[in-house]
């Protein structure tokens, strides 16, 4: 691409005028005719003109057909969401909602994916976005969301080279949408004006099924996605790596050391963090969603590591790991550490085409009441009467894995005949994550117990033949956790 050689007069968007916003006690208000004339002059067009489409486009544009084909004659309109205040004026930072990522491959605020009504042809897809800002009115560095402030956006034209979809102005969707008369679908919970604009033609049963629809199309992944989803824990088993080195083995290391060497690694490969990680160490590994990481891993407590890296497309990883953090499992650790890891083995052996979506559940769950058993911590009860009754589930609580995609609990929305209640396909990915938690207030266990908490989670794609563990870089046997601990550690 040619690079400007000398100043010059860019193009101004033909987008709708706004008020200036001015922050309400900030120290400049108001400009000298002098200062607004200089600030228009003298700004070398950036226009990117050699762009080719992104590298999920023909993905995005297959996905769109499959939905367009499910709704016929109908509106359908997608948003990608609007910013979350943190505090006052600051926000939280931005991420679309994924269903609009899934079918456009764009990652913009306040953005809107339309799909219009258009008879044979199916629908004709818009994307609604914000243009660049305008220099001759002062937008781009007087308002506090130009570009002076904020950073650069595409042109309209330039993305719709990148994303392959004719694009259009959001500051004119509300009374686009407004004006429409075909029956509308819309997915709520992501832009309280879009949905206002469409009060009169979309109504709350269609919308849920429309959600529904929306979540079930991501069950099975396509090539793109599972590439991402191989990047992201590829990048994950790096972060669990640089955890490792700085875990102390005769001093503590603080819990939130802990998650932010792993959110270093999600930033330096990735977009963040999938989730908020689960760095819990001791005790607190008995607390399934451990987040507040307050505490410390101290030489003799096991390590539960629960994080995974979101790759720039915003694929996530979901992997754990429990850890010696000296180096070596106690007795009563590896005995526990064993008994999820055969769980998880019996789990990982039923994922394949056609088994059942609970059936790794099952399998891991029973396997964990049958160590339980064993272990005399149900009397004289036998390991199928333990089953029946569900009384191992004090010390395992959750169920023994979800979908995975570009959420963590991907395609929780989807219709339960096809997910729950329905049979595994190539293309799937879920993880397989049992887990055994002895709380320390547990009277009903040996004290040796009490304390302890293990869980060992991987990404499992759903093969022709079988199953591929995506984590699989990870160590999770027992004495391979503790020869990767060593090598590591040097």
């Amino acid at each position: 691409m040619t690079e400007p050689t000398g100043p010059t007069e860019p193009t101004q968007p033909t987008q709708p005028t706004e008020p200036i916003k001015y922050r309400k006690n900030g120290l400049t208000r108001g400009v000298t005719e002098e200062l607004a004339q200089n600030m228009t002059q003298g700004w070398a067009d950036t226009e990117r003109h050699a762009l080719e489409p992104i590298a999920q486009a023909a993905h995005t544009e297959r996905r769109r057909a499959a939905l367009s084909a499910a709704f016929p004659g109908e509106l359908l309109v997608v948003p990608s969401g609007n910013p979350k205040v943190r505090a006052n004026d600051t926000d939280y930072p931005f991420r679309p909602s994924s269903d609009y990522v899934y079918l456009t491959g764009d990652q913009s605020q306040d953005a809107v994916l339309v799909l219009e009504p258009a008879g044979e042809a199916g629908h004709h897809a818009v994307l609604y976005l914000r243009d660049r800002s305008r220099t001759d009115n002062g937008e781009f560095w007087l308002d506090n969301h130009g570009e002076l402030w904020d950073g650069r956006r595409n042109s309209l034209t330039e993305s719709e080279k990148l994303f392959g979809l004719p694009c259009r102005d959001v500051r004119t969707v509300r009374a686009d949408l407004a004006a429409a008369t075909a029956p509308a679908r819309v997915l709520r919970r992501h832009d309280a004006g879009v949905e206002a604009a469409l009060r009169e033609v979309a109504v709350d049963e269609r919308d849920a099924e429309f959600e529904v629809f929306l979540s079930g199309m991501r069950l099975v992944k396509d090539e793109f996605e599972i590439a991402e989803l191989r990047l992201a824990c590829d990048a994950t088993a790096r972060g669990f790596e640089d955890v490792v080195r700085v875990l102390g083995t005769d001093t503590a290391t603080p819990e939130r050391l802990i998650e932010g060497t792993f959110f270093v690694r999600a930033r330096l490969e990735g977009n963040d963090v999938g989730y908020s990680s689960i760095a819990a160490a001791g005790p607190h590994a008995t607390t399934l969603h451990w987040v507040r990481n307050t505490g410390q891993a101290r030489p003799g407590d096991l390590l539960l590591l629960d994080a995974g890296v979101e790759t720039n497309e915003l694929y996530t990883a979901d992997v754990t790991r429990t850890l010696p953090v000296s180096g070596r499992f106690t007795d009563i650790q590896r005995k526990v550490y064993d008994a999820v890891y055969a769980a998880q083995e019996a789990g990982i052996a039923a994922v394949g085409p056609g088994a059942d979506f609970r059936d790794f559940h099952h399998a891991a769950q029973r396997e964990l009441a049958e160590h339980l058993t064993a272990w005399g911590l149900f009397g004289d009860l036998t390991a199928d009467k333990v089953y029946e009754l569900g009384l191992h589930r004090r010390f395992s609580l959750a169920g023994t894995g979800h979908m995975l995609g570009i959420d963590v609990h991907d395609c929780a929305h989807s219709r339960t005949e096809e997910h729950l209640d329905g049979q595994l396909l190539p293309g799937m990915v879920l993880t397989v994550e049992p887990g055994l938690y002895f709380q320390l207030n547990d009277l009903t266990v040996p004290e040796e117990y009490r304390g302890i908490g293990v869980r060992i989670e991987d990404d499992i794609l759903v093969t022709a033949d079988g199953n591929e563990n995506l984590s699989a870089a990870l160590p999770r046997r027992s004495d391979e956790v503790e020869a990767w601990l060593a090598h590591l550690r040097g």
